[in-house]
């Protein structure tokens, strides 16, 4: 990671730390709608890497503020596409906070005079559910690097957009069922802060495309690029 990243990051942190009680006010404050302007434009001129780390954290910290619609204002009327894939970064990040929540919850939770981290089942559950998010993350960064290297081209990275936002989709249901099987009725209680990821989550899961709209799209794509095909356009990808 950048030094300019770095900072951008130790930024956003702090900024939407603050509008988790404060709202939107601090993030339009910071410039985050500047974000993908050229330095030229008088704007941070950065790329989506700099786009996915942001709201990898704006998906941890505010799940539930519009952090992705201010900085692709930036761009004026973005694609439907760019919007989808946001999505997916914030999923990422509520999905990873989730994860952690959840780890902290079974390793300071006694049942039977000990953690309920130490029994197998919940061990189980929570290995499925790291595989889930480490997917995800995986997903959204092959998806930030494509666009990165077409210039923003939705086009031109929709076979990405496609597999990312589907992987995303369908990651959701393992996720948050674990994570609430685990942290119990406490998970379900407002003055717990699992409930602020997972219904962000399950809300997006629909939003810019469900499963199906995103499954029908990667399958045209694959079928349309036969066996020898898709390994081949894979294989340009990488």
């Amino acid at each position: 990671m950048s030094a300019a990243r770095d900072m951008l990051c130790d930024t956003a942190r702090a900024v939407f730390a603050e509008a988790a009680g404060a709202g939107m006010a601090p993030v339009e404050q910071a410039g985050f709608d500047l974000l993908l302007v050229a330095e030229s434009e008088g704007g941070f001129g950065g790329d989506w890497g700099d786009v996915h780390a942001v709201l990898r954290l704006a998906g941890e910290l505010a799940p539930d503020l519009p952090v992705a619609e201010l900085i692709l204002s930036g761009l004026g009327e973005a694609p439907e596409a760019l919007h989808a894939a946001a999505a997916v970064s914030l999923m990422a990040g509520s999905m990873g906070q989730a994860l952690a929540l959840s780890i902290e919850h079974v390793n300071t939770r006694q049942q039977f005079g000990r953690p309920l981290g130490k029994f197998q089942a919940v061990q189980q559950s929570l290995a499925v559910m790291a595989c889930e998010v480490a997917a995800v993350d995986a997903a959204a960064a092959a998806l930030a690097a494509r666009l990165d290297a077409t210039g923003l081209d939705a086009e031109a990275c929709d076979f990405e957009i496609a597999a990312a936002k589907l992987r995303a989709n369908r990651a959701v249901g393992v996720v948050t069922a674990i994570a609430h099987q685990v942290h119990g009725a406490i998970g379900f209680t407002r003055e717990y802060d699992l409930h602020r990821v997972t219904i962000p989550l399950m809300r997006r899961r629909s939003q810019h495309g469900n499963d199906a709209l995103w499954a029908a799209r990667l399958g045209r794509q694959v079928a349309a690029l036969g066996g020898r095909g898709l390994w081949e356009a894979l294989t340009a990808r990488a």
